[in-house]
């Protein structure tokens, strides 16, 4: 269905919730703009003033087979009015275990044991507890640019912005690495390809100046970094990274709430780089749109005995309800491989546009994860900040639900389940609205 823009947003309506919002509610949060929601369907937002917008966002990856698909709308129906709180951390219940079973056929071979949670932030907190109590180590290594969520812990590993962080420590003992960005790389580290460079800084200058490498619990990473951007790094650093781990028996976690559940066109984005890691977070999309998180590892790892990490609504049956659903669709034959042409066809039209639009410095990512990096100039690769948030705006007065990511990405992360002439549609309107401002500029 084509977007449709009734009254210039923000309509009357809109900005009457608004204006109730910021009376009312924490402004701690930042809306990219002011679009209010009424209801949304497949790949089909409404607002409260009737405008219908396509959405290439899908709620910030959680939204990821379209929103109020049919079979977990109807698997959640179907169990809260049964029960919905089974105080899972007291007792027994047939469905989150259900869904465990059917989650740990996605891991990779021996990541066997799952933790419930109710969020991406609480999923790193469980991974960085679990890392402590199976090392009896202390401190941890994770990534300029990478975002792991907004509580202590997770706070402590993030190092996007430093808004997040502001007035906010001490932190946990982390201690953060470069990540290896092939378009963006810090000089005076450009003395070999990126990748070499962050793994030689981790171990001659961390390990000897820092901590000892027999001291680090963990290293949190992304395997494709989403608030910092949409980086996708080059394989080696993961594989290296993932040896480095071994050698020294520090566990390596990583970080899949934002790019796991098929996001890249593979179960977990760490698949495309053939390592195994210790310890997987997940969230986002995992619940079909209700709030849920696990962490998945090993029965050797996660040893942890009774009473030492619980959850009060971990495994809430509404949400244990949508995650099976999800995954059984997730199942299905050659799902993946869809994600990964339709990934393929859009990365090939940008950068097509790339070549005609200066304003685009790069065109990166894997399956329906895909960032647009803008800049002042090809050259001096500057970050186009403004231009990215008008480009933002203005996708969104032409009917498009996108979003910024980093310094001055454009972030793509359409329902997995759109079809080509909905992409076709928003690959217009974002063509459109790039021109648009190009031409301002």
């Amino acid at each position: 269905m084509r977007p449709e823009i009734v009254v210039r947003p923000p309509g009357p309506q809109a900005r009457r919730i608004i204006e109730r919002d910021r009376r009312v509610i924490s402004q701690s949060m930042v809306r990219n703009y002011p679009l209010v929601l009424k209801r949304a369907y497949g790949v089909n937002l409404e607002d409260v003033d009737g405008n219908r917008f396509l959405d290439f966002n899908s709620g910030v990856a959680v939204m990821s087979l379209g929103w109020s698909h049919p079979r977990i709308v109807e698997a959640v129906e179907r169990q809260v009015r049964n029960l919905t709180h089974a105080a899972f951390l007291d007792f027994y219940s047939d469905l989150p275990v259900r869904a465990a079973e059917l989650l740990v056929s996605f891991m990779p071979q021996g990541l066997n044991r799952v933790y419930y949670t109710n969020s991406g932030a609480e999923t790193i907190e469980a991974a960085l507890k679990l890392s402590r109590y199976y090392t009896e180590r202390k401190y941890f290594i994770s990534f300029y640019g990478g975002f792991h969520g907004r509580t202590y812990g997770a706070l402590s590993l993030t190092s996007t912005k430093v808004l997040h962080r502001k007035h906010f420590g001490p932190f946990l003992s982390v201690i953060h690495a470069p990540y290896p960005n092939p378009y963006r790389w810090p000089k005076g580290l450009d003395r070999e390809p990126c990748e070499i460079e962050a793994m030689r800084y981790i171990e001659e200058e961390i390990f000897k100046s820092e901590v000892a490498p027999e001291e680090i619990a963990a290293v949190f990473v992304e395997p494709i970094q989403g608030e910092g951007g949409y980086v996708v790094p080059p394989k080696r650093f993961l594989q290296d990274l993932r040896k480095l781990c071994s050698k020294y028996g520090i566990l390596l976690v990583a970080d899949e709430i934002q790019s796991g559940c098929f996001r890249t066109g593979k179960f977990l984005a760490s698949d495309h780089f053939d390592i195994k890691p210790d310890i997987v977070c997940l969230a986002k999309a995992l619940g079909g749109g209700l709030p849920l998180g696990a962490a998945v590892s090993s029965e050797k790892v996660m040893s942890w005995p009774p009473g030492s990490h619980a959850s009060t609504f971990g495994a809430n049956l509404a949400s244990a309800a949508a995650c099976e659903a999800t995954l059984n669709i997730m199942k299905e034959k050659g799902f993946g491989r869809r994600i990964e042409e339709k990934g393929n066809y859009i990365m090939k039209r940008l950068r097509e546009l790339q070549k005609q639009c200066p304003l685009i410095g790069d065109v990166r990512g894997l399956g329906l994860m895909i960032g647009i990096e803008l800049v002042e100039d090809q050259h001096s690769k500057k970050p186009a900040k403004k231009s990215r948030d008008s480009v933002v705006t203005r996708c969104f007065e032409n009917g498009l639900a996108v979003m910024g990511a980093g310094e001055s990405v454009i972030r793509l992360a359409p329902p997995l389940i759109m079809e080509y002439e909905d992409i076709d549609i928003g690959l217009s309107i974002l063509e459109r609205s790039i021109h648009q401002v190009q031409k301002g500029r």
